[in-house]
């Protein structure tokens, strides 16, 4: 089991994306405060930091970053829009400085779609000279989309168009947008509903499957990838009994997440999978539960797809046991459900 921790070097950012959960607050990074958050993973016994923001490669503490993760053993990976890395000196010295692995944030094949979301001109060119460069840096590069109305019905033309322009590229990752504060708060039009996103996600992942790649997918509840419920980010983590870290540059601060749930509604009170699934994700304040279904099947070929292998008895038993089990932070009221129910269904 891998653990990895989240830091965010910067909120600042060349791109404007009109989903960012994560736009620019003013907080920066010290470095003593870098070098303390890296020795408490490296305590904590991670194997990795993934730096984010914002864009880190727009912060002055990337090089370092990459640089003291190394001494302290641990390998680091950079969540990037590409913009910094389409210039090759500056890619070489962030994999000379400790850089092992990059996730490009590319939101559509489509030219005229990622540079709308991203409003910024040519930020479609830029990561396609980014994935250009990898084979040569001599790392490898994942793809991370936000799944949102302007690309919820092309998922699947994205990734077809990405293993065919890069077939070095083995890994994608797809995050349902976080619809609540920030940037989204303005830009509602971005907001998909869960069955726009259905058909082409499956779509793309049966691509993905059948050409040997593989994937992830988060706040996707299982009901919307039950075929591939085994590439859930949140079940992976339940079912593996992993915990993550994250330093927001915000006023979440420092977050150590051991738990994985959001929204469960009632359908999930019916699920035989409520015990491995996260839930719905801003239930009943931007997401309808009336969109969930529950699932009847047993939950050991779930289980035996995320291990590789037969879970233990003990382990079958503590995940048994989340059955029922209800965030304490994420579950919506039983008054916030009712008013989303009143709602005109769509």
């Amino acid at each position: 089991m891998a653990n990895l921790g989240y830091l965010q070097l910067t909120r600042n950012c060349l791109q404007s994306c009109r989903f960012c959960s994560n736009p620019p607050t003013g907080v920066a990074l010290e470095e003593p405060e870098m070098h303390s958050l890296i020795d408490g993973l490296a305590d904590l016994g991670y194997d990795g930091v993934i730096l984010t923001g914002g864009e880190p490669a727009s912060s002055e503490l990337l090089f370092p970053a990459l640089a003291y993760a190394r001494e302290r053993g641990l390998y680091s990976r950079m969540i990037t829009n590409g913009q910094h890395l389409a210039d090759k000196t500056f890619f070489r010295q962030a994999v000379d400085a400790g850089l092992t692995h990059i996730h490009v944030s590319l939101h559509s094949s489509r030219r005229v779609v990622h540079d709308f979301i991203t409003r910024y001109p040519d930020s479609f060119d830029a990561i396609v000279e980014t994935l250009g460069h990898v084979p040569e840096m001599g790392i490898t590069a994942d793809i991370n989309t936000v799944i949102n109305a302007y690309n919820a019905d092309h998922l699947d033309e994205t990734v077809r168009w990405i293993t065919a322009r890069f077939p070095w590229v083995r890994h994608f990752v797809w995050n349902n947008m976080d619809p609540d504060g920030n940037r989204a708060e303005q830009n509602p039009d971005c907001i998909p509903r869960h069955h726009e996103f259905q058909v082409s996600l499956e779509r793309a992942m049966d691509h993905l499957h059948a050409t040997g790649r593989t994937f992830r997918a988060e706040r996707v509840p299982l009901c919307f990838m039950p075929q591939y419920a085994w590439a859930s980010t949140e079940t992976r983590k339940i079912v593996k009994e992993e915990e993550r870290c994250i330093k927001f540059l915000d006023q979440k601060g420092f977050v150590h997440q051991l738990d994985f749930l959001h929204g469960k509604g009632s359908a999930c009170d019916a699920c035989r999978w409520d015990g491995i699934c996260a839930g719905m994700f801003s239930m009943a304040k931007t997401f309808d539960e009336r969109e969930l279904s529950p699932m009847f099947e047993d939950t050991a070929s779930v289980i035996r797809g995320v291990l590789g292998q037969a879970p233990s008895p003990e382990l079958l038993a503590r995940l048994e046991a989340r059955h029922g089990r209800r965030s304490k932070t994420e579950q919506p009221s039983e008054q916030a459900r009712a008013t989303m129910r009143e709602r005109d269904f769509q």
